[in-house]
């Protein structure tokens, strides 16, 4: 079996340094955060085992490129990107989880805030232990880890993008995807909802992408296809980010807690502290 290690600018920097000083090791995380452990340095290179050892050329590399992530195994780097019809890439952040970056656009939170603990702020506002979940959006699938973590029973998680699947095939932090209990469909949420039964779902995690790329997500007719699945009483969180605001103050999540409420759902507070909506189904 292959060993794959995962390298970006912070560890590759912190390498370098400790190459400056003529050490023999280094403590670094070649799991994108998850963990550290010790590694030798010997003719300038760093040693990740028997097979792989990074030269302090590819670590110079490495160091430049701030913004993309790495995997290196049998000696070979390559970048964790694609390019489709929009260019891919698995972003690291310095001491936290990853992103994904499409076409310069970042799908999470990141600065001052961890992606996957952001995640789980979300998820906490709508899972009680033993829910069935349905997930809208699951891009690295953070969501859906979260809610398996915080006791749901099952989770069924909706991603349309073939190079988002293709990415988090990569992400360490995705790996608990993986779970039994956890169903991944690849379909469009909007059309594929329409088609599931009613009243089957305790809690919906609805985190789209921005309005400007998706404003079928945030339209009347897919609020109510949710609020069809919800069982009565049933949790939604729609994350909504504020765009717009500079211009218009709250007026877009105002507008967008006003089609719920349409809907059928009951208005609840605004969370500010997750930039979303949680309502109730009445």
């Amino acid at each position: 079996m292959k060993n794959t290690y995962f390298l970006f600018s912070k560890v590759a920097a912190d390498v370098l340094a400790a190459i400056k000083k003529e050490c023999t090791s280094v403590s670094i995380s070649v799991d994108v955060n998850q963990s550290k452990a010790e590694f030798a340095i010997k003719d300038n290179s760093l040693i990740l085992d028997d097979v792989n050892t990074v030269s302090f050329d590819d670590l110079r590399y490495i160091k430049k490129h701030e913004r993309k992530l790495f995997e290196y195994t049998d000696n070979v780097l390559s970048p964790v990107e694609y390019r489709g019809e929009h260019y891919y890439k698995l972003v690291p952040t310095p001491d936290y989880a990853p992103t994904v970056e499409i076409s310069g656009v970042q799908m999470h939170r990141t600065k001052d805030y961890d992606p996957f603990i952001d995640a789980k702020q979300k998820v906490q506002e709508v899972i009680a232990p033993g829910f069935n979940v349905l997930d809208t959006c699951s891009g690295l699938g953070y969501t859906a880890i979260w809610s398996m973590r915080l006791g749901a029973s099952s989770v069924m998680s909706l991603e349309r993008d073939e190079y988002i699947l293709k990415i988090r095939q990569h992400n360490p932090w995705s790996k608990e995807l993986n779970n039994e209990n956890i169903t991944v469909v690849h379909t469009d949420a909007v059309a594929y909802v329409k088609t599931l039964e009613a009243n089957q779902f305790d809690a919906v995690i609805h985190d789209p992408p921005r309005f400007s790329l998706s404003g079928e997500m945030y339209s009347k007719d897919f609020y109510q296809d949710l609020h069809r699945v919800l069982r009565k009483n049933g949790r939604l969180f729609h994350y909504t980010g504020t765009p717009y605001s500079k211009r218009k103050g709250n007026s877009f999540q105002d507008n967008t807690m006003k089609r719920l409420v349409s809907v059928g759902f009951t208005k609840q507070q605004a969370k500010p502290e997750t930039l979303g909506l949680s309502v109730i189904k009445r």
